[in-house]
């Protein structure tokens, strides 16, 4: 940490250096005339000569921003400069306008005049590069630029939904895991998976893959999320079930911004926020620091029917409660240098640093066929685990003069490295209380390091207003390593290792290269993209020297399984309707886990483990999307969705078997256990309809509610036992706003409230189903001070306390019905303020006051 503060102080002080010696475009002087900087919108372009392309040094550029009113038009100077020896000229820190007028004369040239006009309020930031403007003798009508300046909750399009973070009340002072349940289509399982259509999604981070899982990002470090169901093949190929992409907040208003925030909570939650950004010349700095804790009480109820060929032999229950403790601190710092109008270099550091602890009781009970209890267990387990996380990104953004072009490189490096632990211990008693088994004991320790680095490069190019091309390289490298260690204790104090522990290492790498091109054809837009990817994953157990993994494509005439096409067809009707039919082809390469052989055995009856031998599922995606807006700020969205999943990833459970029993003996695991692992299923075919509704109720409701109904057939046979099974599914979420429009001062003036409630049924999986799951989230906030730079929020999680996870398992072995809970309801308050300073100046503060520059 101290090398890393180190780091970052040398930056900034390098960076401050470099102000004062590169061109930090001071306001110009003498017969440059003076730049007026009022706000913190931005327009800037380049004069060139029409006839040689030669930029054109000292022509005077005019700003004027127009206002109207019931009656008239006001129109008043917002700026005035010379373009500068490279024909640049910038305006910066511009007042809210209705539209503006440029006006751009030189001695021996015509005089342009460009007319910038908005669609919305024209009042939040914008920037807009008018690209090279050309003086020529002859005048050439420009046309108009219009710029839309929005910002709802909720936007949504054919090809994706964007999700405005500071819009979502429940989630403040959370995790990005409780910004997952306020999104259309997205929820929760009881791991903290996100699952988009009940299929997990890829998660990136500002575009970029991420070791950080969501609950190890504070929801108030992220400005919005970017939800797209069926991505083109622009993005990653492994993304078939589709893609989550958050952006992090960074700011880039002149001057010195920023908001902090405090909150806490039951049960033991504690969450404190600070980000700070400073904007001086070519140079924008920021920073944030985050510190969260929760708690929580997890329960979990298993209860199974144990058979022989069919009929209950027997039953066994399971009852589980335990208390959890998680911490986590972040930091995350970074520097943007704008070369001049069209260059950005950007570098980011993020580091979070966090611990968890449990502890848990179970107590068992094993019946006969009578349901007499015949012995009980009782089982006590302790566990923690550490983490560290490190992510550097290196940007670089160059804008050509044509709107919209474009060339992005991006390095983006991953580290991780952690530790964790737990103690078991197992007791069995007869009915009267005497000991049925000796005590079982069992210690297990681990370590793990991970390292992956992402190299990018994208171009692109719109040729027209319809046509526009686009390329792109990337390189994907992960190197992971674990131990863990399994020791079981001897009653005379000694121990022994057991065969689970394990010792692993894996090297996975994936090369990619896309295209795409979108053009229009009468009244039908198309876009046609073709990805290219090959994959490799080389895992091995280092102890046993075996090895594991795959190769995608392994052979030349395996070609298909390296290519994945996409086209997306969209025609719109007038200004308000848009249908759309896409389609994509995508892979879903198994994870680590999911592949390592490693038994997990944190639960004594519902073990988990890999399975080497998985294969990727390959995915057929088809869409089709009817869009249509109407009124002010209401839209509806309508999704009809088909998915074909040949060799689907699939999990498939059964109990252990004696050779397994015996193996796993000494460490702490029940003779009943269910052992759950992953097949590849023939296929899984899903049909669904998605419809999302944004509906404003007068001035001051609005309603979000979203219908997911959907189809689904798995068709799977292993070891000539037929786990196909097939069934119908719907979920549902509402989102419900209000805010008061009271105008005098008052407790309620500024006030607003949030109510989300969110329905899963039971879903169909191979071997039984899952259990319906329903909940109810409420918040409300108070803004203000002046200009509402403080609010105030309170929110609760789980209203009614009904939020529980379940399967229910059907097979010839055992029928078992089983739930759990992550936490209990929780209760949180949180206070934040904003604070900005626009003539803040790291330099004047560095010159003791002198404000010559």
């Amino acid at each position: 940490m101290k090398y890393f503060i180190s780091v970052f102080l040398l930056l900034l002080y390098s960076s401050i250096t470099l102000t004062a010696q590169v061109d930090r475009e001071p306001p110009p002087t003498g017969n440059d005339g003076q730049l007026l900087r009022v706000k913190e919108s931005k327009i800037y372009g380049k004069v060139i000569d029409a006839l040689t392309g030669k930029a054109v040094e000292a022509v005077s550029v005019q700003l004027f921003s127009i206002n109207f009113s019931a009656s008239t038009k006001k129109e008043e100077m917002a700026g005035g400069m010379l373009s500068k020896a490279n024909g640049d000229f910038v305006f910066e820190k511009l007042p809210a306008a209705d539209s503006f007028r440029i006006i751009i004369s030189a001695i021996g040239y015509e005089i342009v005049e460009k007319i910038i006009s908005f669609t919305g309020s024209g009042k939040d930031a914008f920037e807009k590069d008018l690209g090279n403007i050309s003086l020529q003798p002859a005048i050439k009508e420009l046309d108009d630029v219009v710029i839309t300046v929005q910002k709802p909750g909720l936007v949504m399009g054919i090809d994706r939904k964007i999700f405005n973070v500071e819009k979502s009340l429940v989630a403040t002072g959370g995790t990005g895991l409780d910004i997952m349940k306020n999104i259309p289509s997205v929820s929760v399982d009881v791991e903290g998976n996100v699952l988009l259509r009940n299929n997990a999604p890829q998660i990136f981070v500002d575009g970029r893959p991420t070791i950080l899982t969501l609950d190890q990002i504070p929801a108030d470090n992220i400005e919005r999320v970017e939800l797209i169901t069926n991505p083109s093949a622009k993005f990653d190929a492994a993304s078939g079930a589709g893609i989550i992409n958050i952006i992090l907040k960074k700011n880039k208003r002149i001057g010195l911004n920023g908001i902090v925030s405090a909150g806490a909570g039951y049960p033991d939650i504690l969450n404190g926020n600070i980000n700070l950004s400073m904007r001086e010349g070519k140079f924008n700095y920021f920073i944030s620091g985050n510190y969260n804790q929760s708690g929580g009480r997890a329960t979990s109820e298993t209860k199974r029917e144990n058979k022989e060929n069919g009929m209950t032999e027997d039953y066994f229950n399971q009852f589980s409660r335990g208390d959890r403790l998680r911490r986590f601190g972040s930091l995350r710092v970074g520097l943007d240098y704008f070369l001049d109008n069209r260059n950005t270099l950007s570098i980011t550091q993020n580091i979070v640093r966090g611990k968890n602890f449990n502890e848990e009781s179970q107590a068992q009970e094993n019946l006969d066929i009578n349901k007499i209890l015949t012995y009980y267990g009782e089982r006590f387990s302790e566990s923690g685990s550490r983490f560290n996380r490190y992510n550097t990104q290196l940007n670089f953004t160059h804008k050509f003069p044509q709107q919209g072009k474009e060339l992005t490189g991006n390095i983006n490096y991953n580290a991780g490295n952690g530790t964790d632990y737990s103690d078991i211990t197992n007791l069995y008693f007869n009915p009267d209380g005497t000991e049925y088994n000796p005590k079982n004991v069992a210690k297990n320790d681990g370590n793990n390091d991970n390292k992956q680095w992402t190299f990018q490069l994208d171009y692109t190019n719109p040729k027209t207003e319809d046509k526009k091309f686009e390329a792109g390289l990337r390189s994907y490298i992960n190197n992971y390593r674990s131990q863990y260690n399994a020791f079981a204790i001897l009653s005379n104090g000694s121990s022994i290792k057991l065969p689970i522990s394990n010792n692993y290492a894996y090297r996975e790498f994936v090369n990619a290269a896309y295209v795409t091109y979108s053009d229009k054809w009468k009244t039908l837009g198309y876009q046609l993209g073709l990805r290219t990817e090959h994959s490799k994953f080389d895992g091995e157990l280092v102890d046993s020297a075996f090895k594991f993994g795959y190769e995608y494509p392994n052979k030349i005439d395996r070609i298909w399984d390296a290519l994945f096409p996409s086209l997306f067809v969209t025609r719109q009707f007038g200004e308000n309707i848009e249908m759309q039919v896409n389609y994509s082809r995508r892979i879903r390469r198994p994870n680590f886990w999911q592949l390592n052989p490693f038994v997990d055995i944190t639960d004594p009856v519902n073990l988990r483990q890999g399975n080497p031998q998985l294969r990727p599922e390959f995915v057929n995606s088809f869409e089709f999307n009817y869009s249509q807006s109407y009124g002010k700020g209401n839209n509806f969205l309508g999704v009809v969705y088909y998915r074909n999943n040949p060799g689907d990833i699939t999990r498939y459970s059964d109990t252990i078997s004696a050779e397994q029993f015996q193996q796993l003996n000494n460490a702490a695991v029940d003779p009943n256990a269910i052992l759950n692992t992953f097949i590849n299923a023939q296929s899984t075919n899903r049909l669904g309809l998605e419809l999302t509704l944004q509906q404003k109720l007068g001035n001051h409701f609005d309603i979000t509610p979203t219908f997911d109904f959907q189809y689904r057939k798995v068709n799977a046979i292993i070891n000539e036992l037929n786990l196909s099974n097939e069934g119908f599914s719907w979920e549902s979420k509402l989102i419900v706003n209000y805010k008061t429009g009271i105008e005098k001062k008052s407790l309620f003036k500024n006030f607003s409230m949030q109510l989300i409630g969110e329905y899963e049924s039971a879903e169909i999986q191979a071997q039984g189903r899952s259990r319906p799951e329903y909940s109810v989230d409420f918040a409300m906030r108070k803004d203000f001070l002046k200009d509402k730079k403080a609010n105030f929020t309170f929110s609760i999680g789980d209203v009614f306390n009904t939020l529980r996870f379940g399967n229910v398992f059907d097979t010839e072995s055992f029928y078992q019905d089983s739930y759990w809970r992550r936490n209990v309801r929780s209760f949180r308050i949180t206070l934040s303020y904003k604070f900005g300073k626009a003539d803040f100046s790291l330099r004047r503060n560095r010159d003791n006051g002198n404000d010559d520059d």
